[in-house]
């Protein structure tokens, strides 16, 4: 019997070689995607029974790569991997058409249950949090899109991609205590309070090209 096919979505290599060791043994690997872009003729072409798919890619993000898959008629299979604990944006992942959204810091255990989940045609949320997005899904929709400078715009897609202020302050030239302030004024401005509602809001509303 022929091992299942996974399509590993992931632009980090350490994590996506880890990925690899782990599901080789069971899986069928059949390539390893770091660019938004590619991910979508891959998935197309391809067709995987399996996708894991970070959110944070270059060119295009996953949610955009979810969303041009569906507009070309194929069901991506996809596995949201994020180190963004975040409902809403567990929510708007299965809008786009993935079926399953999982920590990057979750167990082995809990990746491969997603994994066998989705391939029997179910959706997989990670437990902490199913009852907010649940509640989410009877709630109203997004706030309108705000407007953001040049420079708030770097920055906001610095910390999605995960950059820490000192590293964004070497990349755009600023102080440390500048990207804070910057950062803070972002929050500030879309009524956000922790650095995953930034991420969530910013993706939700393709604020910044990823």
């Amino acid at each position: 019997m022929s091992l299942r096919r996974v399509l590993i979505v992931e632009d980090h290599m350490v994590v996506a070689e880890g990925l690899l060791k782990l599901l080789s043994d069971c899986f069928e690997v059949i390539g390893i995607v770091v660019d938004g872009r590619v991910a979508v003729d891959a998935i197309v072409h391809l067709r995987p029974d399996i996708v894991l798919l970070d959110l944070t890619m270059p060119h295009i993000n996953g949610l955009d790569v979810l969303r041009q898959v569906t507009a070309r008629g194929v069901d991506a299979n996809a596995i949201v991997l994020t180190m963004h604990a975040d409902p809403q944006l567990a929510l708007e992942a299965l809008k786009c058409g993935a079926h399953g959204f999982v920590m990057k810091e979750s167990s082995t255990d809990e990746l491969l249950t997603a994994i066998g989940v989705v391939l029997n045609g179910g959706t997989h949320l990670a437990s902490a949090l199913t009852k907010d997005v649940l509640s989410l899904m009877v709630s109203d929709g997004p706030a309108p899109r705000p407007e953001l400078t040049p420079q708030q715009r770097d920055v906001l897609r610095l910390v999605v991609q995960g950059q820490r202020a000192k590293e964004i302050g070497q990349a755009l030239d600023l102080t440390t205590r500048n990207v804070e302030a910057i950062k803070y004024r972002l929050m500030h401005l879309l009524d956000v309070h922790s650095t995953a509602q930034l991420v969530r809001c910013a993706v939700e509303h393709r604020l910044v090209p990823f």
